[in-house]
């Protein structure tokens, strides 16, 4: 777990072993026994490590694998990877329960679908509503002043 992470993180982040070592100042020799496995880094180490890579403590030592992919990396501080779904033959999904009780989604809940080049994303419709309910009233403010 910890050991494959710390390989994947430093990986994504394009460091190598002797980069990351000086960052939380120790010896590139102690910090690839952390990524074998012969030893593992104390708690202020992890803390250390944990920061310079924008993730927990606790995603440093979990394990997450997404169906169809295996494992993957720790998800930065704040975000979250609940794994993969499968879009049905009526273009449906099954939201993961880990994000449906984070984020209160119960039967009849409403979502907004947006989305870019690279994916989608759904907010709560009150939530996205009420974003747009304050940006139209601060455009309407700046009008005013024009």
């Amino acid at each position: 777990m910890l050991k494959e992470n710390l390989i994947m993180l430093r990986n994504i982040h394009g460091y190598s072993q002797e980069k990351i070592a000086e960052k939380i100042n120790i010896s590139r020799q102690a910090y690839s026994k952390w990524e074998t496995g012969a030893t593992v880094p104390d708690i202020e180490k992890c803390s250390l490590l944990a920061s310079v890579y924008g993730v927990t403590i606790d995603s440093l030592m979990k394990s997450e694998t997404a169906e169809g992919i295996g494992a993957i990396p720790p998800a930065p501080r704040g975000k979250s990877i609940w794994g993969s779904v499968t879009v049905n033959d009526r273009g449906q999904i099954v939201i993961p329960k880990g994000a449906r009780e984070k984020f209160g989604l119960e039967e009849g809940k409403r979502l907004i679908v947006l989305g870019d080049e690279e994916g989608i994303a759904l907010i709560s419709a009150d939530r996205f509503e009420e974003k747009m309910r304050k940006a139209m009233e601060f455009a309407s403010v700046q009008n005013d002043e024009d």
